[in-house]
C-alpha cells in the first residue's frame, strides 16, 4: 500500500500556479506608498532571483541542480494508501496520502528553505532571519542554512516557544539561535504575524542579512509543488486516475498549495483548504489588502483576513495561528475553484488519534486538520455509497507535539 519513485524522479521544474489562474491576481503594495512594488522595493528582504519567482508568468520554473542534490536526501517522498483506516471506518472511498514527515525536519517546510537558502547564499548572503509559529519552519530552514554555511535566526512565536521546547533544540543543534516573539513584550503568547515583524525589522536593518519567508507568499508555495507532482505519478502507480479531492491543511497556504496546485486545472478534482475554527480566515475572513505581519512593515497582499491585528486563541497547531492566506490561495477560494472548511481542536485531534491507532503514524497537530477533513469526506462517501479517490498532505509529524496528545488524552483539551 506504498508507492515510491526512485530518486531521479524528482520533478525537475515547480509548477507555477500563478500562471495558471483564472484571471491575474491583484499586485502587492508598498506599505508606505500604496503603489504596486517592484523588484527594487524587495530586494532589502529576498534574492533576486526569488523575487523573480515571486512574479514570474511562466508556467513552470526549472529547479536547480544543486537544489535537487539536497532535495535527494529524503525525495520522493512516500504516496500511501491508508488501507486500515478505511477499513476501520468502513468506507468504500480510497484514501491516499503523502507522506511529508520522512524529511529531515519531519515536515514539507524544507522543501521551500532548502532553495530559498541556496538563492541567498548565491547572492552573497550570510545571514538568514525568520518566524516560525509551531517550529516547523524555524526547524526546516535551520537545517537548510547548516547545508549552506549561513547563519539563522529564528523568531518563534511565545506561545510555542514556551509549549514546544524540543523544536527551539533541534533549531539549535542545527546552529541556529531561537529566541520567542514578540521580543518587545514578554507579556503577549505572540503571533505569526507579529514573529514575522521581529524577523523582517531585523534582517531590514543588516547588510548581511535577508528575511526567509515559509508561506504565503508565491514563491514559496511555488517551491512546495514537488509534492503534488509527485503525488500524480504515484497515483498512476496505484492504478488511480485523479483523485476525487485534494485535501490540505491551511495556515498561510504551503503545504496546501503544494499537494493541490498541481492538480487546479484538472477539471472535476476538488481542491479543499481546512483551518482551525479558531483562526478561520478562509470560512470567516474577508477579502481585499492587508498587512502580512502587525507592525505593517510588510507589502499589502490582496487575500482572505481576519485581520493584522487578530491575536488567534492559542491552540496547538501554531502553524495555523496567522491572521492572512496565501494571495494565490486566496484567490482560488474567491474564484470557486478551491472549497475551505473550519474544525475545532478537539475533532482534529480526534481524527489524529484514530489515524494513529489505524495508520500507526502520530501527526501534527496541523497535519490532524487535513486528517480530520478526509475522514468526514470518507464518511461521506459510506454515506451514499461512492467510490471516492481521497488524496491528502501528512505534512509532518507530531513526535515533538506530544504536550498537544496528552492533554487530549487528559480529557483536558479544549477548542479555543
Amino acid at each position: 500500500m506504498r508507492f515510491d519513485l526512485p530518486s531521479d524522479k524528482i520533478p525537475t521544474a515547480w509548477f507555477n500556479a500563478l500562471a495558471h489562474l483564472p484571471e491575474p491576481m491583484d499586485p502587492p503594495l508598498h506599505p508606505g506608498t500604496r503603489e504596486p512594488v517592484g523588484p527594487d522595493d524587495l530586494s532589502p528582504l529576498f534574492p533576486m532571483a526569488l523575487i523573480e519567482q515571486e512574479m514570474s508568468p511562466a508556467p513552470w520554473v526549472d529547479v536547480p541542480g544543486e537544489v535537487i542534490d539536497i532535495l535527494k536526501l529524503w525525495r520522493p517522498t512516500p504516496l500511501v494508501r491508508a488501507e486500515r483506516l478505511e477499513q476501520e471506518l468502513g468506507t468504500p472511498a480510497r484514501i491516499y496520502y503523502k507522506d511529508e514527515s520522512v524529511s529531515p525536519a519531519g515536515s514539507h517546510k524544507p522543501n521551500t528553505a532548502v532553495p530559498q537558502a541556496f538563492y541567498n547564499k548565491a547572492e552573497g548572503i550570510t545571514r538568514l532571519t525568520t518566524e516560525t509559529g509551531a517550529g516547523q519552519w524555524g526547524t526546516s530552514l535551520a537545517f537548510a542554512t547548516a547545508q549552506y554555511g549561513i547563519e539563522c535566526k529564528v523568531y518563534m512565536v511565545r506561545t510555542s516557544f514556551d509549549s514546544k521546547p524540543y523544536r527551539r533544540i533541534l533549531m539549535e543543534t542545527w546552529g541556529a539561535e531561537c529566541v520567542p516573539s514578540p521580543v518587545a513584550d514578554p507579556s503577549s503568547p505572540g503571533s505569526l504575524g507579529m514573529a514575522i515583524s521581529d524577523a523582517v525589522a531585523d534582517a531590514a536593518g543588516r547588510a548581511d542579512s535577508h528575511y526567509a519567508l515559509g508561506s504565503v507568499l508565491n514563491h514559496v508555495l511555488l517551491h512546495q509543488t514537488v509534492i503534488g507532482l509527485e503525488a500524480k505519478e504515484q497515483l498512476a502507480l496505484a492504478g488511480e486516475g485523479l483523485p476525487s479531492v485534494v485535501i490540505g491543511a491551511c495556515g498561510g497556504g504551503s503545504n496546501l498549495g503544494g499537494i493541490a496546485f498541481p492538480f487546479m486545472n484538472d477539471a472535476g478534482v476538488r481542491l479543499l483548504a481546512v483551518e482551525p475554527t479558531s483562526c478561520p480566515t478562509l470560512t470567516e475572513g474577508s477579502y481585499g489588502y492587508d498587512f502580512g505581519d502587525t507592525a505593517g512593515l510588510t507589502p499589502l497582499m490582496p487575500m482572505y483576513t481576519l485581520g493584522a491585528d487578530f491575536m488567534p486563541p492559542e491552540i496547538h497547531a501554531g502553524g495555523l495561528r496567522y491572521h492572512g492566506d496565501s494571495p494565490i490561495v486566496s484567490a482560488l477560494v474567491k474564484a470557486g475553484r478551491m472549497e475551505a472548511v473550519a474544525c475545532p481542536q478537539s475533532k482534529v485531534f480526534e481524527a489524529a488519534t484514530l489515524f494513529a491507532r489505524t495508520e500507526g503514524k502520530l501527526p501534527a497537530p496541523e497535519t490532524g486538520h487535513a486528517i480530520r477533513a478526509a475522514i468526514d469526506e470518507a464518511l461521506a462517501a459510506k454515506e451514499t455509497g461512492e467510490e471516492k479517490v481521497i488524496l491528502f498532505n501528512y505534512s509532518g509529524h507530531g513526535f515533538l507535539d506530544l504536550s498537544a496528545y496528552d492533554a487530549y488524552n487528559q480529557g483536558n483539551l479544549i477548542d479555543e
